[in-house]
């Protein structure tokens, strides 16, 4: 396990499409930030709090003139998180701002290629099984 703290930002991100000449707007939930801190909890908690207070998300800024500031609505939820609701100019989007402590981070894994052999025994044999979704610890025995 690590010590080291961070400052998460999760933007409603949104983007227009237009099939068959309706404007449909897609709204799509991400992390759009993830700021290293260092060990000190509360320098993180602190950089949180700046964030909230601070952070433009990225549909403002691309609709933002010099010298303007969006109306902002900054709430502290019971859990520590920042929930922001920004206004600007007939915009409005949210984002919020939480701190995590990284815990054990694993590198991604790409299996070997197939061998010819493997290809023609997998077309003859089938698809493998599927990997089995996660489930609870308790419940894993029952399945």
């Amino acid at each position: 396990m690590t010590n080291e703290w961070y400052v998460l930002i999760e933007e409603d991100t949104r983007i227009s499409e237009h099939p068959d000449g309706v404007e449909l707007k897609l709204h799509r939930w991400m992390l759009v930030g993830a700021h290293r801190i260092g060990r000190d909890e509360a320098e993180a908690v602190a950089a949180a709090e700046d964030a909230a207070l601070h952070y433009i998300p990225r549909v403002l800024v691309r609709h933002a003139r010099p010298g303007d500031e969006p109306g902002r609505h900054v709430f502290l939820a019971q859990d520590g998180a920042w929930v922001v609701l920004v206004r600007q100019r007939h915009r409005e989007c949210h984002f919020r701002v939480s701190t995590a402590r990284l815990m054990p981070a694993q590198a991604e894994k790409e299996a070997p290629p197939k061998s010819l052999k493997d290809k023609v025994r997998g077309a003859l044999e089938g698809p493998p099984p599927l990997v089995e979704p996660w489930t609870p610890p308790g419940r894993r025995e029952q399945a």
